[in-house]
């Protein structure tokens, strides 16, 4: 019973660390990357959808993405939604594709994200110490195990959730160290 407690705190651990590195990738550093453009909503046939749900974005250079939409008479409400997005960025429409030219950033924005950063390994800490309280109350209330069994699978499940933490520690400092790289 205690292996499987384990077990399922070890992957509801790996879930925030996996949501953790999500929001990572979201947060605009140097170089452009799809996953930027994920967190836009774009409102299409009456209701809001993400921008991965109506559009194809590459980045074909290293501040250029280029947005294909799926359904070429939506152009116009696509190049709305990231003009209105909170991320500065000014597209332009060319035919039936959508360039967005990433400006460089100054200190005091690449500040501002690596706050947004450091929240998001907050958040994602936060999901990890979730798992190991959850499972460290199941562990309490099983019935039948020796309490050696018990402290055995406490150790253990400190040292996983170690690992997580160090894992979204490291994570946040790659990328900490990718914003502020002029």
């Amino acid at each position: 019973m205690t292996k499987q407690i384990l077990k399922d705190s070890r992957a509801a651990m790996e879930k925030g660390v996996e949501a953790a590195k999500r929001e990572f990738a979201s947060v605009r550093s140097g170089k452009a990357s799809p996953a930027m453009l994920d967190t836009i909503k774009v409102e299409m046939y009456g209701q809001l959808m993400s921008m991965n749900q109506c559009a194809n974005v590459s980045a074909p250079e290293a501040r250029l993405l280029v947005v294909t939409p799926f359904d070429k008479s939506q152009t116009k409400a696509i190049e709305k939604a990231i003009r209105e997005s909170n991320m500065g960025l000014d597209p332009s429409v060319q035919g039936t594709i959508i360039r967005v030219p990433l400006p460089s950033m100054n200190e005091q924005r690449r500040k501002e994200l690596a706050k947004m950063v450091h929240k998001y390994a907050e958040d994602g800490r936060i999901a990890v110490r979730h798992a190991r309280t959850h499972a460290r109350d199941l562990l309490k209330k099983l019935d039948g195990v020796s309490e050696d069994e018990v402290k055995s699978a406490e150790k253990e499940l400190q040292k996983v959730h170690d690992e997580e933490i160090a894992k979204i520690d490291s994570l946040m400092k790659a990328k900490e160290a990718e914003l502020m790289e002029v």
